[in-house]
């Protein structure tokens, strides 16, 4: 099980070195954004093993609600900056959610109908 800890946490942080050193030359993105689409393809095509990184994913999914703590302890410290512009925050909130997700599932459907037609014409061949 130690072995899991260290091959988790060595590939983890040179994913996201290796994110650092892409944030370097390339400023559009945050480092910890290339450090995990690194990390994503190294497990798509098996380079890492992830049967050896899925006990120590698993353990940090249980107890990710402790990274929550420091934000609501910043929400009940801004509690007044909350009650003055709280409409405001929630408007935009519902407002862009709603956006993000009107976007994504045109995205979705258009690319499902690409596939479809593909496969018709595929089977008209």
């Amino acid at each position: 099980m130690f072995s899991h800890i260290i091959y988790s946490i060595f590939s983890v942080g040179l994913c996201l070195l290796t994110g650092k050193v892409i944030e370097a030359f390339l400023p559009i993105l945050p480092a910890s954004l290339y450090g995990m689409m690194i990390f994503t393809m190294l497990l798509h095509f098996k380079i890492l093993n992830a049967k050896r990184i899925q006990p120590c994913i698993e353990w940090a999914l249980a107890n990710m609600a402790v990274c929550f703590v420091p934000a609501g302890v910043g929400i009940i410290n801004h509690f007044e900056l909350i009650k003055a512009h709280g409409f405001t925050l929630v408007t935009i909130i519902f407002f862009t959610t709603f956006l993000l997700l009107t976007f994504v599932g045109l995205v979705y459907q258009r690319q499902l109908n690409r596939q479809q037609l593909t496969a018709i014409k595929e089977q008209s061949k």
